[in-house]
């Protein structure tokens, strides 16, 4: 892909990966760059700091659950800033706990943002791209698309369901010479990750190393893109003993021991 007077959206970009990605995009030559999140505060941060490099940027505060406001609030940019040639899908948010003590609200959260939110955003710009018959998008998942991790059942589900929606889209939308690729960070250096209670023997990638890494697989066309060894470790891991890859990832779980099993009411079923 080339950058070079490029129009990119990138969601997610207040912060962490997301707003790494803005700032790289706009050192390759991006021209103009639309910044999706939902604080308007802290967008206009990134934004003022990415004007400084000499791109023109829009800031669409957003909360990319609610599809009809995203619909008409991307549908009316498209209209009043151009064509877009890059999606890149970065907004997700993650909860962590064990399986039986997760709560419905957060287990709804993940998969309303992570999912829905990105399935919204793409459908109304893949349907334009593919009228211009050109663009890229780029769908955020994660290594633990790859390797589940325990502690993070409903995340990772939601960035295996990312890979498996990439793959499908990327055959259906090659006809359209729209490129549909997937990033899979490691655990990354974000807000979100400094919540977590961190895995064993995980390292921290940097948001900039990541950032860089998806620039330099758009470079190459690369389908698939991987960051870190140790990504690359893991999933040949996985591909090789994936039963060796399991019980790697319950050794390095932050669970010391059996979380107590809450005590549910019991009912009994009358017909």
């Amino acid at each position: 892909m080339r950058f070079l007077g490029k129009t990119g959206l990138v969601t997610g970009a207040s912060r962490g990966i997301g707003r790494a990605i803005a700032f790289e995009l706009a050192r390759y030559g991006f021209k103009r760059l639309l910044l999706v999140a939902r604080d308007a505060a802290q967008l206009a941060c990134v934004a003022t700091d990415i004007e400084t490099m000499g791109v023109e940027v829009i800031i669409l505060p957003l909360d990319l659950t609610q599809l009809p406001v995203v619909n008409k609030t991307i549908s009316q940019a498209w209209r009043d800033y151009g064509p877009i040639d890059l999606l890149v899908n970065c907004a997700g948010v993650a909860h962590q706990t064990s399986f039986l003590m997760s709560q419905v609200s957060q287990v709804k959260n993940e998969l309303a943002v992570n999912l829905m939110g990105t399935y919204g955003i793409t459908r109304v710009v893949a349907r334009r791209m593919a009228q211009q018959k050109q663009g890229t998008i780029v769908n955020v998942s994660s290594l633990m698309g790859k390797i589940a991790a325990p502690t993070m059942a409903t995340y990772s589900a939601t960035k295996f369901a990312l890979l498996g929606f990439t793959q499908a889209l990327r055959g259906e939308l090659a006809p359209y010479n729209i490129k549909v690729v997937a990033l899979l960070p490691s655990l990354t250096d974000t807000d979100m990750v400094r919540g977590l209670k961190l895995f064993r023997s995980m390292k921290p990638v940097s948001a900039e190393n990541v950032a860089q890494a998806l620039v330099k697989g758009l470079q190459k066309d690369s389908p698939e893109i991987l960051v870190g060894w140790q990504s690359y470790l893991a999933v040949w891991c996985q591909r090789l003993a994936p039963w060796l890859m399991e019980k790697i990832t319950v050794m390095a779980a932050p669970v010391s021991r059996l979380p107590q099993v809450p005590q549910w009411r019991r009912f009994e079923l009358t017909r």
